[in-house]
């Protein structure tokens, strides 16, 4: 029988093995769990990293969503959008010419003629005068002009044939345009003529003093324009204004007061007066013999200055 002695050490080896074998077991155990552990994916740790950020220069392209396309609004533009969005260009006021005419009447009778009348010839005397600087009765002023002639008083019709042209004849032939620029006061009957002594030269020996003639009305082609002036002493609170250079005779004058025509009386000076300052430097509008009527704005309140217009009557 063995010893005591040897029964107790071949325990401890026993006991030493069991030990060995159970933490060789605990080791491999541990090290199944680790490579497990090791080889599955974290979910979380994924879903938590963040996005790559863009690098300069390089365009991002990002997955796409399932989120609707917003609908477009029917709200207006912001006010920075619409500042921002081209405007049309806007078009300038036109400006308002000096002048505007009526459409040209037919040929016709002159309806507000008086009595100097288109296509009547009339009959009476011509004497003459030292015209001197060519102004008169009608205060158009000094002129080179001699081609002139004052009218009868009868006629003259207060300076309604101021501004007129005639046609004067002879039995013999001769002829010669004048304009009346003046009135023949005192023993001149109807249908005379004072002609300037240039004119009645191109009709008879002025030695002869006294012809008899005969004289109708013009409508002569003329390239320039008619002009407007105020009279001396002018002002908003009164006024008087005379057309020059018209082709035709002015029958009436007008002046704009509150959006109405008024017409201004005419004195024996060829002037249309306005005693309480009706309508002084604003628009007129002056009406030929014929009906044709010349509407004037932008012509200053200015005295003694002759402005020129852009129009003139038509010819007949």
């Amino acid at each position: 029988m063995a010893p005591r002695s040897q029964h107790r050490a071949a325990r401890k080896r026993r006991t030493a093995l069991v030990v060995v074998s159970v933490a060789a077991l605990a080791l491999v155990v541990s090290a199944v769990v680790a490579l497990a552990v090791a080889v599955r994916p974290d979910r979380k740790a994924a879903d938590e990293r963040p996005a790559p950020a863009p690098v300069a220069g390089a365009e991002v392209t990002r997955a796409p969503t399932t989120e609707p396309e917003p609908t477009p609004s029917s709200a207006p533009p912001s006010r920075k959008a619409a500042a921002i969005a081209p405007s049309a260009p806007e078009t300038p006021a036109a400006k308002r010419p000096a002048a505007t005419k009526t459409p040209r009447p037919s040929s016709g009778p002159a309806s507000l003629a008086g009595r100097i009348r288109p296509a009547v010839t009339y009959s009476g005397v011509a004497t003459f005068y030292d015209a001197g600087n060519g102004d008169g009765a009608c205060l158009f002023g000094p002129t080179d002009d001699v081609m002139t002639a004052a009218m009868n008083t009868t006629d003259y019709e207060t300076s309604k044939a101021c501004g007129a042209h005639v046609l004067v004849r002879t039995a013999s032939g001769a002829s010669v345009t004048v304009r009346i620029t003046n009135e023949c006061p005192g023993d001149c009957a109807p249908g005379q003529l004072d002609l300037s002594a240039e004119a009645f030269a191109k009709l008879a020996d002025p030695t002869a003093g006294r012809i008899p003639i005969t004289w109708t009305l013009l409508s002569p082609d003329r390239a320039d324009t008619l002009s407007v002036r105020y009279k001396t002493g002018s002002s908003r609170y009164w006024c008087a204004l005379q057309v020059l250079g018209h082709r035709n005779p002015v029958a009436r004058l007008e002046v704009n007061s509150g959006g109405s025509w008024v017409a201004l009386p005419r004195t024996e000076y060829n002037y249309f007066l306005s005693e309480k300052g009706t309508g002084c430097g604003g628009e007129i509008r002056v009406t030929d013999i014929y009906g044709e009527q010349l509407t004037v704005d932008g012509i200053a309140l200015q005295p003694d200055v002759a402005q020129p217009t852009r129009v003139q009557f038509a010819a007949h």
